[in-house]
């Protein structure tokens, strides 16, 4: 088989991996053998590449978390003060919203701990 075909079935059998739930169901997709596409994905070359796309697809997935953030505060703070939700839910909304917020200040307090160790590090150099 040519490298250029190699390289194709690989970056065929990737994204049915990252369509499909399990290699076998990624196999079917493109119309190989499951025992094929076992054999390719045990490559480094394919191992490497596949890291490389999962993390690609994962962090796609995180911006587009990050883009809804902001809905997701609104919605979590509209249930946490209106009167006809819940009590449970109410008092869970404002747990969520606590337990975020004290988060977000241990990653600030961190940031600005490593820059201080950064920084100090600069300086000793």
């Amino acid at each position: 088989m040519r490298a250029s075909k190699k390289s194709q079935r690989r970056e065929q059998l990737i994204v049915a991996l990252l369509q499909q739930s399990s290699l076998e169901k990624a196999a079917a997709s493109m119309g190989i053998s499951p025992v094929t596409a076992w054999r390719i994905s045990k490559t480094p070359e394919f191992q490497q590449a596949y890291l490389q796309a999962r993390r690609q697809a994962f962090s796609q997935a995180t911006s587009r978390l990050q883009q809804a953030a902001g809905a997701a505060v609104s919605t979590l703070l509209k249930i946490m003060v209106d009167p006809s939700a819940p009590a449970a839910s109410r008092l869970r909304a404002a747990e969520r919203a606590l337990h975020h917020a004290a988060e977000g200040f241990e990653l600030e307090n961190l940031e600005v701990r490593l820059e201080r160790v950064e920084k100090a590090q600069g300086e000793k150099r």
